[in-house]
């Protein structure tokens, strides 16, 4: 039984298709998964699935950085009352920095969003070590700039996993001296993703979690397609070829560990 750490269940929500992608996952091997918040459009929405689907999915409630816009304040002041809800997120995420989809034609306007992700970030972090809650932290082409910001901030680096991590060995080695996480992909299973497949080395068995960002970024065999909860066997089978261990072996490994960082 895996666990799928971050996938995005809106996409079949509003297809009407939430149902038999739930059915497959659990024919997949999936014993549960948490759909990560990325603006308050999905918050509520989350939630309300999390509650018909207790024990099979969980939510986390974030502020993506490419949903920040300059009323960031106003989203990020709704964060909390999620904690006094039922049933409560489990994580506070995904928040954090991208600079991949900043304007690339209008320097001002780029560095007017990026300034806006940064303060964004730090608030973020604030109510996360508020909380105590785990961090789900988005960083594409930032970084440095999300682990000096996380230092300053003074969060249990305990509570930290950088979803979709796609750095490298020395840059998972900074995750792990400061004893924070990164989880892996389906990108994990592409050819060109050598450094990913390193890094995960790198990080260890024991400390290694899984998810499949659908409905992004679908691992082979299935890679062109829409990503689902399902497609989370594929890429646990790879793992466990790239560590060398059998599939029972590498889903015991990052099942415990998911509970344990989530606390589920």
């Amino acid at each position: 039984m895996i666990i799928d750490t971050h996938t995005h269940l809106e996409t079949f929500v509003r297809a009407g298709t939430l149902a038999p992608a739930l059915t497959r996952a659990r024919e997949a091997g999936l014993e549960r998964m948490i759909t990560i918040g990325t603006s308050p459009e999905d918050w509520s929405l989350y939630r309300q699935v999390s509650a018909d689907h207790r024990g099979f999915v969980d939510y986390s409630v974030g502020l993506h950085p490419c949903a920040v816009e300059e009323n960031w304040p106003e989203a990020l002041a709704q964060v909390e009352a999620f904690w006094q809800a039922n049933p409560v997120p489990v994580a506070l995420g995904e928040i954090g920095l991208d600079r991949f989809r900043l304007p690339k034609d209008d320097a001002a306007a780029a560095e007017r969003i990026f300034s806006w992700q940064r303060a964004a970030f730090a608030e973020g972090l604030k109510i996360a070590k508020r909380l105590g809650c785990p961090v789900v932290v988005h960083s594409r082409g930032a970084f440095s700039e999300c682990v000096q910001m996380i230092d300053d901030a003074g969060v249990d680096w305990a509570k930290v996993v950088f979803h979709c991590f796609t750095e490298g060995p020395a840059e998972i080695r900074e995750l792990t001296a400061r004893g924070g996480f990164g989880s892996f992909t389906g990108i994990l299973t592409y050819k060109t993703a050598e450094n990913v497949r390193a890094a995960a080395r790198e990080q260890g068995l024991d400390r290694l979690m899984i998810e499949t960002d659908a409905p992004y970024l679908t691992p082979m065999p299935h890679r062109g397609k829409p990503n689902e909860p399902a497609f989370l066997r594929h890429t646990a089978e790879f793992a466990a070829n790239l560590f060398g261990v059998p599939l029972e072996t590498l889903a015991k490994a990052t099942t415990e560990r998911a509970r344990r960082f989530f606390g589920l």
